[in-house]
């Protein structure tokens, strides 16, 4: 899918449009993304920051849908964990970027080559208008190449 009509349609995806969660940037080699979180009334939390079931979600699937689309069709590729740290309030729009470069996807080929499962984790930095973290994403995944049709 290009990913130009990939960015529309994620935009419209209901965990996504429903939060505020925007993708602002997919690379044409989907090796680039940049999202943003901006704050809502729906999506504040008691004490007026943002809910931090929102920053969890705005880095959901990015480096799966990614990986799905650089490695194509050849390889098994899931999200398996998972784990956030808040580090500090935050407020009005918050920014993920994610990246992958030939070193990432050189090193996830070599470790699958022979079908063994490898679980990469990927570091996504939340950060608010002034470049300021306010958290911080782990983020494991599962990628296997699949078997050789027969």
């Amino acid at each position: 899918m290009k990913a130009s009509t990939f960015k529309r349609l994620i935009n419209l995806w209901p965990p996504f449009l429903l939060t505020g969660i925007h993708a602002n940037h997919v690379s044409a080699d989907y090796r680039e993304v940049d999202c943003t979180l901006t704050m809502h009334w729906y999506n504040r939390n008691a004490v007026g920051t943002h809910f931090g079931g929102s920053l969890f979600a705005m880095t959901d699937a990015w480096y799966m849908l990614m990986l799905m689309e650089v490695l194509g069709k050849d390889y098994y590729v899931w999200d398996q964990a998972a784990a956030i740290e808040f580090i500090a309030p935050s407020r009005g729009v918050i920014t993920a970027r994610f990246r992958l470069d030939d070193n990432i996807i050189a090193d996830i080929r070599a470790k699958t080559e022979g079908g063994e499962k490898y679980l990469p984790k990927f570091t996504v930095e939340l950060l608010n208008e002034k470049g300021e973290r306010v958290a911080q994403v782990i983020k494991t995944l599962y990628i296997r190449r699949k078997p050789a049709k027969r």
